[in-house]
């Protein structure tokens, strides 16, 4: 059933690694896949109907389709071969569609950007994999080359992290790839503006808070699906309300204060590679 387009929340659930992790600088991000499963379980019963990101952006703020009645958006980050062996075949058995994120950089590899938490040896999806993954109906999107926190870097670096990152995925998949995520969820004004340079038509951050149909088609806020999280945990996740525009407010210059605290502390490290290289 489809109902008229009025201001709605709409849940953007955020995965990583479907897994099992007993590491604790990691675990948070792995969803057991019996957890997993009894999710997807929940919102078949529920009668949820998941879409994926550039679905939502069509008929927000496109097409102006109406959106289902129960909608509810599946996103997975980083890709992680796992999610071929144990989220794809219970998507597939639902009949549900998802958008994964790919750092290409490590496409055919391991996740050597999470070696400081003793997770830099997790497979990541072959090329292979996330061509039959893109044919099984999952929209590919853009989560940089390098996973690197884009709004440290110099714009040119960051420029060519998202677009490397979506030429690789356009010449990979044979088609057009419009959404993007950003890496750790950190964004800024110039980085949203080079994703939308880039030909790209949405992109998700984090923010650990419910998105709308009022929501910035390139700052979707989304809400992490943690790890053993049962059906009832995930119902009280997805009736979480709209957060107040005041907490809102209160986490854009939160938000700022740090990425100050971490474009320093890049810059420092970027002269001393510099000197080390250089001497």
């Amino acid at each position: 059933m489809l109902v008229k387009q009025e201001k709605k929340q709409i849940p953007i659930l955020m995965y990583h690694s479907i897994a099992q992790s007993t590491n604790p600088k990691f675990k948070q991000f792995a969803v057991p896949p019996a957890s997993f499963a009894e999710q997807m379980t929940y919102l078949h019963q529920h009668a949820y109907t998941p879409i994926n990101v550039t679905q939502l952006a069509h008929m927000l703020w496109k097409e102006r389709f109406a959106l289902p009645e129960r909608p509810v958006v599946l996103t997975f980050d980083d890709g992680f071969a796992d999610f071929f062996t144990n989220a794809l075949p219970v998507l597939q058995h639902y009949g549900f569609t998802a958008t994964l994120y790919l750092a290409t950089g490590f496409i055919g590899s391991t996740s050597r950007w999470l070696a400081r938490e003793g997770e830099g040896t997790r497979s990541m999806l072959t090329w292979d994999q996330v061509r039959e993954i893109g044919a099984c109906g999952i929209e590919c999107g853009g989560h940089s080359h390098w996973h690197p926190q884009l709004d440290t870097l110099p714009l040119a670096e960051a420029r060519d992290e998202i677009v490397r990152c979506k030429k690789l995925l356009e010449d990979h998949l044979g088609q057009k790839v419009w959404s993007f995520a950003y890496p750790y969820g950190y964004h800024s004004e110039a980085i949203k503006r080079l994703v939308r340079e880039a030909g790209y038509t949405s992109a998700c951050a984090v923010g650990y808070a419910m998105s709308s149909t009022t929501a910035d088609p390139f700052a979707l806020e989304r809400l992490q699906v943690e790890a053993d999280m049962s059906g009832d945990d995930l119902a009280a996740l997805l009736a979480r309300p709209i957060q107040p525009i005041g907490t809102r407010i209160y986490k854009r210059f939160r938000t700022a204060g740090w990425r100050l605290v971490r474009r320093y502390s890049a810059s420092v490290t970027r002269q001393l590679q510099g000197r080390l290289e250089s001497g």
